[in-house]
């Protein structure tokens, strides 16, 4: 569990915070993938979004409350916790019903959420080429800086590892691009991922099985996420497709993958620049 440490937290005020405060941001894939749960549950709880795309979580603020400067993060009567899979562990603790962990069955779904979370920057890689089409740095060299310097840099008081990784990553993206091996690499390793998962999804109406759990909510944003970058699913993995559309029907999941209309547009614009020019995410991975 990612709880922080007193020493951690540089903005104070949520120390005194009651109820349920969620810091998240419309479009990320770990926020929804938490909002979700929320609904599921029907939890109350109190917004506090952060504007990712105006680097709002490189600020000195929102870099008090979560040293790692990502989305979202619980603030639970004063409690700081951090990680979207650690958050949801932490809700449903304190709150059991319904249940989307079943009881006996939390190592085996706290081992899947990580191999889950260990594809997020493959996620991130693939969305940024094929889904948001962005050109150029994705992070000036100014957000980076800011980011480096601010919070405490601790996580459970110890030095945070997380955060060097997150700035490698945008510095890399920065100097290189997506690359198209780069992108190769990560749709390889979802490609795996959906093939495990496809066999799952066979007979069964749920990845564990006739139940909605937290790992369907998990990968469920994934694959949506993915969808929209061209990811091909209905030809290489059927059951996915027809789960994914199944959930996208549930309220509860699809009012937190709703699009703006401008950003829809961007990014039909995208799929068609990339199509005209023989760079979707299929061509360029051979899939």
């Amino acid at each position: 569990m990612v709880q922080l440490a007193d020493s951690d937290i540089k903005t104070r005020e949520v120390l005194a915070w009651k109820g349920v405060h969620l810091f998240h941001f419309s479009g990320s894939s770990c926020s929804q993938k938490t909002r979700i749960y929320l609904n599921l549950k029907g939890i109350k709880w109190e917004s506090h979004l952060v504007d990712l795309s105006g680097n709002e979580n490189f600020g000195e603020r929102y870099l008090g409350i979560n040293p790692r400067g990502l989305v979202p993060a619980l603030v639970l009567d004063g409690a700081v916790h951090i990680e979207s899979n650690d958050i949801i562990a932490e809700l449903e603790k304190n709150f059991p019903e319904p249940r989307l962990i079943p009881v006996g069955r939390e190592s085996e779904i706290a081992e899947l959420l990580e191999h889950e979370d260990n594809l997020h920057l493959d996620l991130r890689t693939l969305s940024f080429r094929f889904a948001f089409g962005r050109k150029g740095p994705p992070k000036s060299a100014e957000a980076l800086a800011s980011y480096r310097e601010g919070g405490s840099g601790t996580v459970q008081g110890r030095a945070d590892a997380n955060k060097d990784r997150e700035i490698n990553f945008w510095e890399r993206a920065a100097l290189e691009g997506f690359t198209d091996e780069a992108c190769r690499k990560s749709a390889l390793k979802f490609q795996a991922a959906y093939n495990k998962l496809d066999a799952d999804l066979a007979g069964n109406d749920y990845l564990l099985g006739d139940a909605l759990t937290v790992v369907d909510i998990a990968w469920f944003i994934y694959t949506n996420r993915l969808a929209l970058a061209g990811y091909p699913f209905t030809r290489l993995h059927p059951n996915v497709a027809a789960w994914l559309d199944k959930l996208r029907l549930k309220p509860e999941f699809s009012q937190e993958i709703q699009m703006p209309p401008a950003a829809r547009e961007a990014m039909d614009a995208t799929r068609h620049e990339q199509e005209q020019a023989g760079a979707t995410l299929s061509q360029v991975t051979g899939f």
